[in-house]
């Protein structure tokens, strides 16, 4: 609709709609990461050359079954050399226990003569200090066995890390390793497989940023779209707003998870999605178009402390008017004051000499084309 001002200048068209009422669905959009629920990384505690692969890209796996197996001979080996120095160790001891027996022997031997003034008492200090030696002796070697039982303990273990197995059931997402490759577990655990436990049960971790994220909540409905299928919607609800801030070049965002149903297995890991979360729905409020609020009268001040829309009243007038809103969608914003009503016409832009033009042509009228 179109009316007109005149006070002495030219007159001034506005462009005008109605308060109607009708549906308004407030949103958040962002973008996000499609992932497993459940991800597993299984690595190596041990270093050595990946020997056989019992795995591959989506190869599905129970739990307790072999993934790979890394080439057991020098651990084997050390485990041999850690058998052999306990028992090493062990012969070592029953020696030193057979010797500290005798020393015992002698030393209680000395003790009894020297009442009689067999021996001196020189003799017999020697003796007790030979015993005391021997008695020493026994702990060391008891220790260097204790030692060396660790040391087996420990090459055991290694040997049984070799075999790496799968920790949960699932499907390989991944795989980093091949035959013949050598793993260095010295400062950090190498990846091998990843394991997604169901892929039939996904969570986009989408970043809203800091002025949207008051809006959403657990339980919030969302959709989404990939570009794999971009004319599906995926339907999921929010599971959890993370409370971590995530800072890039001073913007900050927040971690928003939404859980959905992937019976078909369309969706995959990493896929980007273009999440549309429902922060606010109501079916038939009292609305204003945007346009209307954006509005400003030329050479008139703003209040930038109200709401304020522009409205033609019967004499086609313009007077302004302050109003209370509530939700808003990228077209319309609920009205929560009883200052506006449906049907008044409120201006949403002042008409340009072109529209001007255009609207006064007849019907069907091409530029560049006469009348007759």
């Amino acid at each position: 609709m179109w009316y007109w001002w005149t006070s002495g200048a030219p007159p001034i068209h506005y462009k005008t709609a109605l308060v109607d009422r009708g549906p308004i669905t407030a949103i958040v959009t962002a973008t996000g990461t499609i992932n497993p629920v459940v991800s597993v990384q299984v690595g190596s505690q041990v270093s050595g050359k990946v020997a056989q692969l019992f795995a591959d890209f989506n190869s599905k796996v129970a739990r307790g079954q072999i993934l790979a197996q890394i080439d057991q001979k020098p651990f084997k080996a050390r485990l041999s050399q850690a058998r052999a120095a306990v028992k090493s160790a062990r012969g070592n001891l029953a020696r030193a226990k057979v010797l500290a027996i005798q020393r015992k022997r002698e030393f209680d031997r000395m003790a009894a003569l020297r009442p009689q003034a067999f021996v001196s008492q020189a003799d017999v200090d020697l003796a007790e200090t030979n015993y005391r030696d021997a008695s020493a002796n026994v702990e060391v070697l008891q220790a260097q066995l204790d030692q060396a039982q660790a040391v087996l303990a420990s090459a055991e273990l290694d040997l049984g890390y070799t075999t790496i197995y799968s920790p949960v059931d699932g499907i390989v997402v991944s795989r980093n390793v091949d035959v013949g490759q050598t793993l260095a577990a010295t400062f950090q655990t190498p990846t091998l497989f990843v394991i997604a436990q169901d892929l039939t049960q996904m969570q986009v971790n989408a970043n809203v940023s800091e002025s949207d994220v008051g809006g959403v909540k657990e339980g919030t409905e969302a959709n989404f779209r990939v570009d794999a299928y971009s004319k599906q919607f995926f339907d999921g609800v929010v599971t959890q707003v993370r409370n971590a801030p995530i800072n890039i070049q001073n913007v900050v965002t927040y971690d928003v998870v939404i859980t959905v149903r992937n019976p078909e297995l369309k969706l995959k890991p990493g896929m980007t999605a273009n999440v549309t979360i429902v922060t606010a729905r109501k079916e038939n409020p009292l609305r204003v178009p945007n346009s209307a609020l954006r509005f400003r009268m030329p050479n008139m001040p703003t209040d930038r402390k109200a709401t304020r829309v522009w409205v033609l009243d019967p004499n086609h007038q313009p007077r302004q008017v302050e109003a209370s809103t509530g939700i808003a969608d990228s077209l319309y914003t609920e009205v929560v004051s009883d200052t506006l009503h449906e049907g008044d016409p409120v201006i949403v832009g002042i008409e340009t000499e072109e529209e001007q033009l255009q609207r006064k042509l007849p019907p069907g009228f091409e530029p560049g084309r006469s009348l007759r």
